[in-house]
């Protein structure tokens, strides 16, 4: 297992949790995803490294902005 962490942009409450939880939860090979709000630190856990730019495609999907990857 990997764990990596990520930075993200933009969330500001719950619902911003969640979108970001579900988009990322469905790259292929996540099997948890842990939310920081008051950091913005996203730490993912997957079977394998991700690629940054399936990470950042999901994020945008949620309406965040992934910082740095």
């Amino acid at each position: 297992m990997v764990s990596t962490t990520y930075q993200v942009q933009g969330m500001t409450c719950g619902h911003c949790v969640n979108a970001v939880s579900a988009e990322i939860g469905a790259i292929e090979g996540v099997s948890d995803v842990q939310v920081d709000l008051a950091t913005g630190q996203v730490t993912v856990t997957s079977d394998q490294p991700l690629s940054g730019d399936a990470v950042r495609t999901a994020v945008d999907e949620a309406g965040y902005e992934l910082v740095g990857a």
